[in-house]
């Protein structure tokens, strides 16, 4: 420990009550002859630390002469069908710009930074939140060329996977107005389908791109972790952040994540990230030949994922019959087991429970990035309003959170080793076979949970919908969700109608070999109709 002074100021708060009560907090005493001794060091560390409060914040710099904001307003109704709009802007490269992304048009996952465009991050439970900075991704997009038209809904503090818990209201399926979006990046997804952009980044802690994706009907990508960097991004749990693409097609999803990945140096998830100048050339698999384009490939499905909690038997069914797609284009494919999977989501809960709760009360630390201080005072000394105000899912990770770091001190230490051991497990069957494949999600949308629907039936909505979805973010690989078929509702208004709603399965790759996954993905969708299917 270093001490560069002994002087403390005249008006310094710290008294012998104010050790003698932190010690009471840890359970502890201090001699009596040594406590001046601890209530001088107490108080030199508290002028120390008022010190460094004192000081400006350091916050990334935006270029907003370049980069202007413009038209930034609520949408009403008649600009918003389907709810999926969290705030609308327009912001494009004042300077000639003819990079990868000139003339298209992007929306950003509602916990993504935008300088000057409010941050709603779906919720009430914390209000009036607007960033003094861009993440990093904001910036890339721009400088590449891209157009961004606004921010995307996002799910409530990004606890939900349906898109019923918004505080902006329910984000409406694109297929069928009722039924859920998917979340926690709903409207990310929606915006997508329907053209009102041409791609979306949305953020993935437990399936938040992939869940969407599959129920709207797109591709929607969680890179290997740390490939996109999460600066100026709403966390939930640092080892869970992801944030990735999400587009109509595959090619347009690979051009995508060419402009926006690589390490920023900012972030310590994309350290291990390739430089953006030696980011491989994802949009190169446009080259990939019509012909047997797979011969070679080794393909294996999960067993353990076709037996998850509450899968429908014709999502199984579809999921096969788009499999034996993969044989034509000249690849094998087998069946591995990777037991650990069917774990994979109880060793995500023990991390995102405890870890989420850790970090929105304590916040996170020993991270090395650019913390958004306003959304931290914001979550700093959460009253009864905040308590109020929160979805069902928030109330359930602080109290879960809180019961664990009394009861189970030791559960988030041990389900980051056990992590590891499932990282290991499907890095072991990808050393034999070039990507696996599960079906993404057990079932098609559901309905929404009605506006006075109790806890439990607010979260029975999505009992076991993250099962093949949330191991890989603790595994960290790269997973690509493809839409694959329809199949029709089974409960909600469209039964009648006998409406039709998206199938997608996941294609999951090794660590950086993000070109692999869309190379399998891109032969399919070329030479599928996945909506006749």
């Amino acid at each position: 420990m270093s001490v560069f002074s002994l002087d403390v100021s005249q008006a310094n708060p710290v008294t012998i009550k104010t050790v003698d009560d932190l010690c009471s907090q840890l359970g502890v005493s201090i001699a009596e002859q040594e406590k001046e001794d601890y209530r001088r060091l107490l108080a030199i560390f508290h002028d120390a630390s008022e010190q460094l409060m004192a000081m400006d914040d350091y916050v990334p710099l935006v270029d907003e002469e370049r980069f202007s904001r413009e038209a930034i307003y609520f949408p009403d109704s008649k600009e918003n069908s389907h709810g999926a709009w969290a705030w609308k802007c327009n912001i494009v490269d004042k300077q000639e710009n003819n990079g990868k992304l000139k003339n298209k048009t992007f929306a950003l996952k509602d916990n993504i930074a935008v300088k000057g465009v409010p941050m709603l991050l779906g919720t009430n439970f914390v209000k009036g939140y607007v960033p003094d900075c861009d993440a990093t991704v904001t910036k890339r997009i721009l400088e590449a060329g891209g157009q961004i038209l606004g921010k995307a809904v996002c799910e409530n503090l990004c606890h939900s996977a349906t898109s019923h818990s918004a505080g902006t209201g329910v984000v409406e399926n694109p297929y069928a107005k009722g039924y859920s979006s998917g979340g926690s990046s709903s409207g990310s997804g929606v915006l997508v389908a329907l053209g009102e952009v041409d791609g979306a980044i949305g953020a993935d802690q437990g399936g938040s791109i992939r869940v969407p994706a599959a129920n709207c009907g797109i591709c929607g990508l969680k890179p290997t972790f740390g490939l996109v960097p999460y600066t100026g991004s709403g966390s939930n749990e640092p080892t869970n952040d992801h944030l990735g693409p999400m587009t109509r097609t595959v090619l347009e999803n690979a051009q995508l994540l060419e402009a926006i990945a690589g390490n920023d140096n900012i972030d310590d998830r994309s350290f291990a990230a390739p430089n953006p100048l030696n980011i491989p050339a994802y949009s190169t698999i446009e080259s990939l030949p019509i012909t047997k384009p797979l011969s070679g490939r080794k393909l294996a499905i999960i067993i353990e994922s076709l037996s998850t909690p509450a899968i429908d038997p014709r999502v199984l069914k579809t999921f096969k019959a788009a499999v034996s797609q993969f044989v034509e284009l000249g690849a094998t494919v087998e069946e591995v087991s990777i037991p650990i999977h069917s774990k994979g989501a109880a060793i995500w809960t023990g991390i995102s429970k405890v870890g989420g709760f850790l970090a929105k009360t304590s916040g996170s630390f020993g991270r090395r990035g650019h913390q958004m201080l306003g959304l931290n005072v914001l979550f700093n000394g959460m009253g009864q309003e905040n308590w109020d105000e929160a979805y069902a899912s928030t109330k359930n990770i602080y109290l879960n959170g809180l019961y664990a770091v009394d009861r189970f001190p030791l559960l988030l230490a041990k389900a980051t080793n056990l992590s590891r051991q499932l990282r290991d497990a499907y890095d072991a069957a990808l050393e034999k076979y070039d990507v696996l494949l599960t079906p993404t999600l057990p079932y098609v949308a559901t309905s929404h949970a009605a506006p006075s629907a109790t806890p439990l039936e607010q979260i029975t909505k999505q009992i076991g919908l993250t099962s093949n979805t949330a191991p890989f973010n603790q595994s960290g690989h790269p997973v690509l969700a493809l839409p694959i078929g329809m199949l029709e509702v089974l409960e909600g208004p469209g039964v009648k109608d006998g409406v039709k709603l998206p199938v997608s399965m996941q294609i999951i790759g090794k660590w950086w070999d993000e070109m692999t996954v869309y190379e399998a993905a891109l032969a399919w969708e070329r030479t599928n109709d996945w909506k006749s299917m």
